[in-house]
């Protein structure tokens, strides 16, 4: 089978295209034929070793690339369950997804619904399940709450602005650009506004009459997050779920009781789908919120395993509004 490695952390040269046996399930597996997978930071941070040394997320080289996908059941192996070739699935947090087939735990595996087109589900597990854990089971968005979403016309960023609105809360939103900001205008944000080197927390400041949000959520990281930390109402919840700018490593705790007694935490997606009905559960929300159409993820580019390098170089150059995706039919 086709699929993209790495063997040595770096740049988007590191990336190798392999020809390797198509691999069996073993207990608890299943090999999927992929057809989709989508492309992430994730993916880029894998390659640039940040999951290096993680416990959360183990993965060591040599590797193939691709934590999200979907496609139909192959084989599966002993103590797997329910699952039957030719069953409609996706996944995500299981690397191995830029190839032709792929052997998945079966506790990542979800099913897809006959109505919904596998590259959706592919394009839409992995953001859709972190804004869904993020809206509502830290953020706990609710009718009369207030948020700010960073990054807000990025692939999760996209779908927590309409999560939150749909949760019924004031929702500000940063982008880079006004074409951007076009984006998330349409997505339903209340107020979209531009990072102006830390002047969204004085925007955000005037705009709810000096209180601030209640809850910010941040994947930028050191460009922003102190600043996230003034636009942060008092008691607030600050929430850092990346580090795209890198990472803040000179964080005082005593800065958050300065900021008005602030909740500063960094979650992260494994432990908010520990097990397959965790799994499932958030999937079928995000599933059916594309189905009703309440929902909408925006494919931002298409690639094969023959060009993957241009995705990961126009996410590190943050050139996409909404999500590449790899195609493997």
């Amino acid at each position: 089978m086709r699929c993209i490695r790495i063997h040595d952390y770096g740049g988007p040269e590191v990336l190798r295209r392999c020809e390797l046996p198509v691999p069996s399930p073993g207990p608890g597996e299943v090999l999927v034929r992929v057809r989709h997978a989508g492309i992430n930071f994730m993916d880029v941070h894998t390659r640039q070793g940040k999951y290096a040394s993680s416990r959360t997320y183990p993965v060591r080289l040599p590797c193939t690339l691709g934590m999200e996908g979907a496609g139909e059941v192959v084989e599966a192996g002993p103590g797997t369950g329910p699952w039957h070739a030719g069953e409609r699935v996706a996944w995500c947090l299981s690397w191995g997804s830029y190839a032709e087939f792929a052997v998945v735990p079966c506790e990542r595996l979800v099913s897809v619904p006959q109505a919904l087109p596998l590259e959706m589900a592919a394009a839409a597990l992995f953001h859709g399940c972190t804004a869904h854990y993020l809206a509502h089971d830290v953020g706990r968005l609710s009718p009369g709450s207030s948020c700010l979403v960073h990054a807000a016309s990025g692939g999760i960023g996209q779908l927590l602005v309409q999560m939150a609105r749909r949760a019924g809360a004031r929702v500000f939103a940063t982008t880079s650009s006004e074409t951007k900001r076009d984006t998330v205008r349409a997505l339903g944000a209340d107020e979209v506004i531009p990072y102006d080197a830390g002047g969204f927390a004085d925007a955000v400041r005037a705009s709810t009459s000096g209180a601030g949000v209640d809850v910010v959520f941040d994947p930028v990281g050191r460009a922003t997050l102190r600043d996230s930390f003034r636009a942060a109402r008092r008691r607030g919840l600050v929430v850092n779920f990346g580090a795209v700018s890198g990472s803040v490593r000179d964080l005082d705790p005593i800065e958050l009781g300065e900021a008005g007694s602030l909740y500063l935490t960094r979650p992260r997606l494994a432990d908010y789908l520990a097990d397959s009905a965790a799994a499932q559960r958030r999937a079928d929300d995000v599933f059916g919120g594309l189905l009703e159409g309440w929902l909408k993820v925006r494919l931002a580019s298409r690639h094969t395993l023959d060009d993957v390098e241009v995705a990961h170089a126009a996410l590190e150059a943050r050139a996409l509004i909404g999500k590449p995706l790899l195609d493997l039919l």
